[in-house]
């Protein structure tokens, strides 16, 4: 598919788009593939969903600053919902799906599993070096902070208070 005639598609579409880009070759891809397809089953009728061959259409991920795949864009006309790269979750394939669908990114978008891991190991670091270095409560502050950066999506109190705090930021039509 060529750069123009995505964007093409995009503007025509009546209905939310969800852009799968992916190639033959790519591990993850081939892994998600059973459910992406579950899930674009489960929306079918309500979000349209585009795949993308990486490797025929080097244009369109240029165009729209891929770096990596797998990786999944929804879509509301021409404007970007919510993106992710690498290896999605059928969770958070339902996650991109639902927010192209209510054409608004989510108050709440949880980090990938291998970014929970690099938080809380990176936390635990902190953590350790403020304890050994003469009980440093910066260092160990710093570490909880990045440790709970890594599972902020699970804390019923952040659940609770982050889409009034992201509300009073939003545009107000009016």
């Amino acid at each position: 598919m060529k750069r123009d005639e995505f964007f093409a598609k995009l503007k025509k579409s009546s209905r939310p788009v969800v852009v799968d880009l992916w190639a033959p070759w790519c591990g993850p891809c081939r892994a998600m593939e059973p459910g992406f397809k579950a899930t674009g089953q489960k929306y079918a009728g309500k979000v349209e969903v585009l795949k993308i061959n990486a490797d025929e259409s080097p244009d369109v991920l240029k165009a729209l600053g891929v770096m990596g795949i797998p990786t999944v864009i929804a879509f509301s006309g021409d404007k970007e919902i919510l993106r992710r790269t690498g290896m999605q979750s059928a969770d958070m394939l339902d996650l991109l799906f639902d927010s192209a669908l209510n054409r608004r990114k989510p108050d709440i978008v949880p980090p990938a599993p291998m970014d929970r891991l690099l938080r809380t190991g990176a936390g635990l670091f902190l953590l350790g070096i403020g304890w050994v270095y003469h009980q440093s409560w910066l260092l160990m502050a710093l570490g909880a902070l990045v440790i709970f950066s890594a599972f902020y999506d699970r804390c019923p109190v952040y659940r609770l208070v982050a889409p009034k705090i992201l509300s009073l930021f939003r545009k107000t039509d009016g």
